[in-house]
């Protein structure tokens, strides 16, 4: 497998070679080495605020398709474990509900809701038995106010990440934001996941692309902030647009800021806006294509109306119809790699040396 180098100097990087997003074998091998081991956006904790209830999911299905299982104690503590069985393999819990003890439906075996084995039919003559293995996998969970996030094999730390997205949005009351499932949509890109990520990263595209979101933007003032494995771009409001009223002591105090952009890496975008926040998530499907779920939470209804959802919606059909291009382009004979615009591009290119670094590991 190819080992990728993108310089740390961006005035003499080139970006990710285009094998990256047209060979199957890269496509595949993120799987382990870039997804399994990232933190993954779950929702919010509203189907499993009920103590004794139990939420099955599938992590990022038609990629990982890992089946979990978010189980909420008879004390209301929720985990994140795994959902198959650790006798035959079954899937055991198929539909969300109240629940006592989880059952698996094959051969009767028995696990608390801390995913403890409790109990199997016809073993006592087996030897060993139970050990730890017999208990449910614990998959490691991260809750930020009222979101969930879950890693199969987390490499890094989620908890300095939302540490820094709290310092700016922190002053904004959790408890108010509801999930708007009319807004809320899934879109089908025809190109790799990645694409549509870099496409995110920058707003160098936006004057070119967005004729409608650059008259609500300042883009002279658009600006990149790299921060680990998440980077924050900040939307400063044109005049007479929408922004946020923001605290005395804030970093931005006494700026017009119209939107904060917060990419995790690799595939999550936490949209905050003065009337709420949209969630993007990027799910690879095949090497050309992906499916992005765009899950809305209105902050202030007063702010929130239906053009709101038409300009967003606007705006994704007109990032899809670019990304897809550049999806038919990366396939030419004639491209290989390209350069970075140092003003505008930091943001892919912080983006790459993540890739890089991840697919280079064992």
């Amino acid at each position: 497998m190819k080992i990728f180098n993108i310089s740390s100097d961006i005035c003499k990087a080139h970006t990710l070679p285009t094998q990256f997003y047209t060979e199957p074998l890269y496509f595949e091998a993120a799987k382990e080495k870039i997804f399994a081991r990232s933190w993954q956006w779950l929702g919010d904790d509203a189907a499993v605020q009920l103590p004794q209830y139990v939420q099955p999911l599938t992590l990022l299905e038609g990629y990982l398709n890992e089946p979990l299982l978010l189980a909420s104690d008879e004390q209301g503590e929720i985990r994140c474990l795994s959902n198959v069985c650790t006798h035959r393999g079954k899937v055991l819990v198929q539909q969300p509900g109240k629940c006592r003890k989880i059952i698996c439906g094959y051969h009767g075996r028995r696990f608390a809701l801390n995913g403890q084995f409790e109990h199997m039919p016809e073993f006592k003559d087996v030897c060993n038995f139970p050990s730890e293995a017999d208990n449910l996998a614990q998959v490691p969970l991260q809750k930020w106010h009222r979101f969930l996030f879950a890693s199969l094999h987390p490499q890094w730390d989620l908890a300095p990440v939302l540490a820094e997205i709290d310092r700016r949005i922190g002053f904004l009351d959790f408890e108010r934001f509801r999930y708007d499932p009319l807004t809320s949509r899934d879109y089908l890109v025809r190109a790799h996941w990645a694409l549509y990520c870099e496409n995110y990263l920058e707003g160098f595209h936006i004057p070119f692309v967005h004729p409608d979101l650059n008259a609500l933007l300042d883009f002279a003032t658009y600006n990149t902030e790299i921060h680990g494995f998440m980077n924050l771009q900040v939307g400063y409001a044109s005049k007479g647009s929408d922004c946020f009223a923001l605290p005395k002591g804030h970093p931005d105090e006494g700026k017009e800021i119209a939107a904060y952009y917060f990419w995790i890496f690799p595939n999550l975008m936490l949209n905050f806006y003065p009337w709420g926040l949209s969630v993007n998530v990027v799910k690879p499907l095949q090497p050309d294509l992906c499916k992005v779920s765009f899950i809305t939470y209105v902050y202030d209804p007063q702010r929130f109306s239906q053009q709101t959802a038409a300009q967003t919606d606007k705006v994704e059909r007109e990032d899809e119809a670019v990304v897809e291009s550049v999806q038919l382009g990366v396939r030419s004979r004639f491209y290989k790699s390209g350069r970075y615009s140092p003003r505008y591009e930091t943001g892919v290119h912080h983006f790459h040396q993540l890739i890089a670094n991840c697919m280079n590991t064992q």
